[in-house]
């Protein structure tokens, strides 16, 4: 008689290992639009999962929360009515896919200045440093909580509120209805898809504008003059160029030709904004804190330029350097030029103390930046998109893993 309950002993693992192996099988094949089919409301926001293949990619994942957009929200928003392209679409709705499960619980919980989880738009290549993040606020006050783009720069649609729960499969699946498309940093869904390309040739356009030679050759032989023209097309870009006498007057403090070549490039992204600024929009800018090309290469909140209006011109500050605007030197959607008084010196390269004028420069004299060879300027090692951060699916499979294996061992000891 007591064989019956040792056999079934002995079984009780191997069901136990059955049925959780079967149920994370379940799991993996949840299907999102078969959940949102019951709920009509949300057929627009089903359908370019759909058609975008966000629903497949999300067939492999466990643990997800969904910001569902309902179908007003939607047909107002750009990313239906000015029909951009398929990519950005299935970026921005891979934007409204976060790596973990939240439930209404966890939703109440978040502090006021937020917490940073990462989009299935991180894992593509095209997610810059943390901007494949969101960040998630509770406010206990007003009772509501938000989503928004980790950069408070970035260009609206960039946040939106909490709903109610659609669906829940507990601790793994989850759909949130939200009141706004949110667009990942870098969007321009007001870009016309049908404006063809300027083409300019930037080097060219600063020899022809005359006092721009030191800054013509730096671009030319690092390189990034080729990344700044690649850029021309979107929401364009905004380049502060220094004269010949912004270079010939840097202090001896400022120790700009001895950087290594990944730092000089450094310097020279940080003269562009990714968005194309007539003066009038730099004078009117309504956010000062501007991100810059070196901003998408080393992370948000770094590498920003702050932009005012100071005695009836444009003021560009970097912390350390103000800069004015002296001229225009190109101006044509989607690319402007600007020339201006001072080098832009970053904090994070240069320090945090304030670098005076030097008062030995003469207005004309030879630039002290000599070697401007492309071997000086190798271009860095690109940045990692993931910025260190393990996702919470990896996270998930190497504690499955884990459990997996410490469970074979205990069936062997059992056996």
């Amino acid at each position: 008689m007591m064989a019956v309950p040792l056999l079934i002993s002995h079984f009780t693992p191997i069901i136990s290992l059955y049925l959780l192996l079967h149920s994370a099988l379940l799991i993996s094949a949840v299907n999102i639009t078969h959940l949102l089919s019951p709920y009509p409301d949300f057929s627009d926001f089903s359908h370019l999962l759909s058609t975008t293949t966000v629903a497949a990619d999300l067939s492999q994942r466990t643990s997800v929360t969904v910001l569902a957009v309902p179908n007003s929200f939607l047909r107002s928003s750009d990313l239906i009515r000015r029909s951009p392209s398929n990519t950005n679409i299935a970026d921005v709705i891979r934007y409204h896919v976060l790596l973990q499960y939240l439930s209404v619980q966890d939703l109440r919980r978040f502090p006021p200045s937020g917490k940073l989880i990462a989009t299935l738009f991180q894992t593509t290549s095209r997610a810059t440093n943390n901007f494949g993040y969101v960040n998630v606020t509770y406010d206990a006050e007003t009772n509501t909580t938000t989503v928004r783009s980790p950069a408070a720069y970035s260009q609206p649609p960039n946040s939106a509120t909490v709903i109610s729960l659609i669906e829940t499969l507990p601790y793994n699946v989850s759909i949130i209805s939200v009141n706004s498309v949110i667009v990942p940093y870098g969007f321009d869904l007001l870009a016309s898809e049908t404006r063809p390309p300027l083409g300019l040739n930037i080097t060219k356009a600063l020899i022809d504008g005359h006092n721009f030679n030191v800054a013509a050759s730096m671009l030319a032989a690092s390189g990034v003059v080729q990344e700044f023209e690649s850029d021309e097309g979107g929401a364009g870009i905004t380049l502060f160029v220094p004269t010949d006498d912004a270079f010939a007057g840097l202090p001896p403090t400022a120790n700009f030709q001895s950087l290594p070549a990944d730092k000089k490039a450094d310097v020279l992204r940080y003269h562009v904004l990714h968005s194309y600024y007539p003066l009038g929009s730099l004078q009117s800018i309504v956010n000062p804190l501007q991100p810059t090309l070196a901003t998408e290469d080393k992370g948000a909140g770094s590498f920003t330029l702050n932009i005012s209006r100071v005695n009836g011109s444009v003021a560009i500050n970097t912390g350390i350097v103000q800069a004015s605007v002296t001229q225009t030197v190109f101006d044509q959607n989607p690319i402007a030029i600007f020339g201006i008084s001072r080098v832009l010196l970053p904090k994070e390269i240069f320090g945090k103390n304030a670098i005076p004028e030097n008062p030995n420069s003469i207005p004309g004299a030879a630039s002290p930046i000599t070697s401007l060879s492309p071997e000086s300027f190798a271009p860095s090692p690109p940045p990692d998109s993931s910025n260190g951060r393990q996702s919470p699916v990896t996270v998930l499979r190497v504690n499955f893993a884990f459990f997996f294996f410490f469970y074979i061992g205990l069936l062997y000891v059992f056996v």
